[in-house]
């Protein structure tokens, strides 16, 4: 699978953003989708849960979608299939984020191309947690 074609320095000053929504995060400690945002959160991060199925992950109150996060967001961080990520990338609009990272083994163009289209940046098939140990 490829992967968005953005250089190092712009992965970094996407780095230096800090409200992150997590559309999936889990409350299951071995989980990618728990360990990432909770690596991102001890880095000094603003994370916040979308999850419809939890109340609150990692003392946060949890949100059934991303418009339901308060407050302006920097990065939509996606822990979905790439199938489900339409929706996802669909309701992400509405809060108009500064960039949409699908993590690593998620890629869907037509997602990807709606949010292109919105003037948001979209980086895929790419780890947070790797990419921010890499670069950071």
């Amino acid at each position: 699978m490829d992967r968005d074609n953005h250089t190092d320095d712009e992965i970094r000053q996407i780095f230096s953003m800090k409200k992150i929504a997590v559309v999936g995060m889990s409350q299951n400690p071995q989980k990618d989708a728990h360990m990432v945002p909770k690596y991102l959160s001890t880095h000094g991060y603003d994370v916040t849960p979308v999850n419809p199925n939890a109340d609150e992950i990692l003392g946060k109150k949890c949100y059934d979608v991303v418009s339901d996060v308060p407050g302006e967001i920097d990065i939509v961080n996606v822990f979905r299939p790439s199938e489900d990520v339409l929706p996802v990338i669909q309701e992400a609009i509405k809060k108009k984020p500064k960039v949409i990272w699908l993590q690593e083994g998620i890629h869907n163009e037509q997602a990807e191309q709606l949010a292109k289209d919105e003037g948001i940046k979209v980086i895929f098939n790419r780890c947070m947690f790797a990419e921010h140990r890499r670069l950071v």
